[in-house]
């Protein structure tokens, strides 16, 4: 059974997130769940990720988008970051 979803892409490149859009995506959530650690960008830093606060990681990620974990996928209330095909495939929306 094939499903239809209505979807909306957007380059974050082009249009990066706001402070309040990344507050509002983490839901309360720690900032290091949508940040991504395994960028290359991150790595050339050279900073202790776990010295890091949230504001600061959302600091680095308004200034970097690469630091922003790939894809974040909103379904309703849901938010994942960096879901792979498999997590993604299996969302009930």
């Amino acid at each position: 059974m094939q499903n239809n979803y209505e979807f909306t892409d957007r380059d974050f490149f082009k249009e990066p997130f706001s402070r309040e859009e990344i507050e509002g995506l983490l839901q309360g959530k720690a900032a290091s769940e949508m940040f991504n650690f395994k960028s290359p960008s991150f790595k050339k830093l050279g900073l202790d990720r776990d010295g890091l606060t949230d504001n600061e990681l959302i600091d680095l990620m308004l200034k970097e988008p690469r630091l922003v974990r790939r894809p974040v996928v909103r379904t309703g209330n849901d938010v994942y970051f960096g879901a792979s095909r498999a997590v993604l495939e299996n969302i009930q929306v």
